[in-house]
């Protein structure tokens, strides 16, 4: 199976499934002297594990990290960076009902379309458990552009199933199980998980992300564009469906003179264009949005075909998330910092010694 591995010079491949016997990686083009250990990466895959809450799959996994190569003494050396978490609590047993079926809205018919079979533990490599790799590349893509730039990355929910999340500080954040900025918000929250869980149904949702403090000049004019990058890196998470970078589907509506960022003598005057303009950073903030659909595994029973194309109904038994958009806060902030780090080595790469003839905006 190709398709893997995402990035040109910060390089990350995955493998795994999801009740096989771990998920590892290879992080290549780290720069060498970074100084890293096992808890930069913990830290945020701690933020994306399961069982963290009654709203999210229960399946008990530790996501202990154990980094395999590439570091020594406290520091990477430049080498590929390998990485390990093992599965703990596989239930393999869990999908031998559904091995013959294919579940709606999820990977198990193009899959076998495709390959001539499947593994349906889980979804197999289609789990979303496969993140957890990302989150490992992210934290290393995060700490790097973090030291060397001051660069952050962060995001949070913005919207759960028909319920808006106003933003009111990314100190709520990290502080409830739902990444949500508002505290006030969480009440609710809780009160529809609760009876859309006892319901078997699912719900989407939708997470924004915000990278600060990215220099002016990062991404290419045409075929490796910044935004066009990103937005690939977030679709290539399981469940998204949609990506808007700045005002993005907002913009239908507005007129020219609304949308275009005007320029003052302090810096931008909006961010329609959400930190990319021809593909390349502007210095702004780089602001996104994507959006999850429903968890495709539910109890209610649904309508399907079988291995031999024969009509019959499907009900998914085990631990899922009944949104996977509550997890998936962490690995979208993972994604862009890849993305980041990758353009922040392209471009040091040729234009590091490029010296522009305006000095407005941060280089």
């Amino acid at each position: 199976m190709s398709g893997n591995s995402f990035g040109l010079l910060y390089c990350v491949t995955s493998f795994g499934e999801s009740h096989g016997p771990a998920y590892g990686g290879v992080v290549d083009g780290c720069p060498p002297g970074l100084q890293l250990k096992e808890e930069d990466l913990q830290r945020e895959l701690d933020r994306r594990k399961p069982g963290t809450s009654r709203h999210v799959t229960q399946r008990r996994e530790s996501d202990r990290v154990e980094i395999l190569s590439g570091v020594f003494e406290g520091r990477t050396t430049g080498t590929a960076i390998g990485f390990l978490v093992r599965n703990e609590d596989q239930r393999p047993k869990d999908y031998a009902e559904i091995a013959e079926k294919f579940r709606p809205g999820h990977a198990d018919y193009t899959y076998t379309q495709k390959y001539g079979f499947r593994d349906p533990r889980g979804g197999g490599r289609a789990s979303a458990r496969e993140t957890v790799v990302r989150v490992a590349a992210g934290a290393i893509a995060k700490k790097w552009l973090g030291e060397r730039y001051g660069v952050s990355v962060r995001g949070f929910l913005a919207a759960l199933g028909k319920i808006e999340i106003p933003f009111e500080s990314w100190k709520e954040v990290d502080d409830n199980a739902f990444f949500s900025p508002s505290a006030k918000a969480v009440p609710q929250l809780e009160k529809f998980m609760d009876e859309l869980r006892e319901s078997g149904d699912s719900v989407g949702a939708r997470v924004n992300v915000v990278a600060q403090g990215v220099p002016v000049g990062w991404g290419e004019p045409v075929y490796g564009r910044l935004d066009a990058d990103i937005a690939s890196a977030m679709m290539s998470i399981n469940a998204v469906k949609g990506v808007e970078i700045g005002a993005g589907f907002r913009s239908i509506a507005q007129k020219g003179s609304e949308h275009g960022d005007e320029m003052t003598a302090q810096g931008f005057a909006t961010n329609n264009n959400g930190g990319v303009l021809g593909g390349i950073s502007t210095g702004q903030d780089i602001a996104l949005s994507i959006a999850l659909k429903p968890t495709s595994s539910i109890r209610l029973p649904r309508r399907t075909i079988d291995l031999r194309g024969g009509e019959t109904t499907i009900a998914t038994t085990g631990r899922h998330d009944p949104c996977v958009g509550i997890r998936a806060t962490p690995i979208a902030e993972a994604m862009l910092a890849c993305v980041l780090m990758d353009h922040a080595l392209r471009h040091r790469a040729q234009c590091a010694d490029v010296s522009p003839p305006v000095t407005w905006g941060k280089r």
